[in-house]
Order: C-alpha cells, then sequence, then structure tokens
C-alpha cells in the first residue's frame, strides 16, 4: 500500500492549519478554508485530515470509522494510539453517521478541557442560513447550514450543552471547509 503526502511544508501547514481551526472556535459557525493541498484516502476529506495532521499526536488517543487505508495513513502521519471506542478517544472522527454525543468523553467539572473533540465530516456547510447560533464568541446571532448530519444531533446538542463546563466540542468538516460549534454554544431552529 502507497500512502499519499500529508503537509508539504508540516511546519507552515500546520501553523496555518492551527490559526483556521482557532478561529473556527473562536468564531462559531464561521467557516474557514484548510487541507486544500491535501489527497487523504477516501473517505477522508481534506479539511478533516489537516485537523488530524494538526491536533493529533502520539499522546492523544484517536478513534475513527474512515476505514483501513484512511487508518494506515493516520497513524503514518499523526501517530495517534487508536482507540478502542470512541468514549476513550480524545479526538473522535465521524465519516459516517457519528456516535451519540453522550457516549463521548465530556471531561469533568474539575478538568473540562479534557474533553473529545469530535470531527464530523458532513455534505455541506454555508453561513446566511439554517441553525440559529448563539452563545461566546457571537455577538447577537449567526446562521449556519449544515448538510448531512442526523436529525437527532441538534436535540443530543442541546442536551449535552445542560453540563456545561463540560461537554464535547465539535469541528464540521465538509470538502476543504470546517466550522466549530464549542460547547458553550446554542442551537435554535428557523
Amino acid at each position: 500500500m502507497t500512502l499519499s503526502p500529508g503537509f508539504a511544508d508540516p511546519v507552515a501547514e500546520a501553523q496555518q492549519s492551527f490559526r483556521a481551526i482557532l478561529a473556527a472556535l473562536s468564531r462559531p459557525g464561521r467557516v474557514q478554508s484548510l487541507g486544500a493541498g491535501l489527497r487523504p484516502p477516501a473517505p477522508l476529506l481534506p479539511a478533516a485530515a489537516a485537523v488530524l495532521l494538526t491536533l493529533a499526536d502520539a499522546d492523544t488517543p484517536l478513534w475513527h470509522d474512515a476505514g483501513a487505508a484512511a487508518d494506515a495513513w493516520l497513524r503514518f502521519h499523526c501517530g495517534s494510539p487508536a482507540a478502542g471506542r470512541p468514549g476513550e478517544a480524545r479526538l473522535v472522527l465521524a465519516c459516517g453517521a457519528p456516535p451519540p454525543l453522550s457516549e463521548l468523553d465530556a471531561g469533568s467539572d474539575e478538568a473540562p478541557e479534557d474533553s473529545a473533540t469530535l470531527l464530523v465530516q458532513v455534505a455541506g456547510l454555508a453561513e446566511g442560513s439554517g441553525w440559529r447560533l448563539t452563545g461566546p464568541g457571537i455577538a447577537q446571532e449567526h446562521r449556519l447550514l449544515v448538510e448531512g448530519l442526523p436529525s437527532w444531533f441538534p436535540a443530543a446538542w442541546e442536551a449535552q450543552r445542560r453540563g456545561f463546563p463540560r461537554g464535547v466540542d465539535v469541528l464540521l468538516c465538509a470538502g476543504t471547509r470546517i466550522a466549530a460549534l464549542p460547547r458553550g454554544i446554542a442551537l435554535g431552529q428557523g
């Protein structure tokens, strides 16, 4: 099996991706671009691959449903130990249906930063319509349309918010685009 390359310039591209991830997390629902030069194995999308190349390392347990080719690529480029189930991972990648949020590590009241981050590959992201996002990092409200999440996601999201500061942060990945839903953000319909 021949592995496709990761970042062509690992330091510069990881720094650029890190800035895009931070921008997405600090401005919830705002779409950022990253991973345009990556060609990871299917079904792994460039944006998700860039996030993992940036955040995953030998100390970050990773769980994913991306299959054998993506697993070999991620192990080679990231070196993350494999988690046996989503609840044991710090980074969780869902190429298909995401695991229930209630099954992921939400951290503790003393260490909420120890929670998992969920990367969900979706069909599309667009600003201006869809969910009404409110909360930290949003002046009044922001609209984000997400295509490809299961219908149970908004209710599960609101249920996990009740445990704040514990909770899971979500990065939505579509092609070479990401948007973030930090755990303190409320999702309103319509």
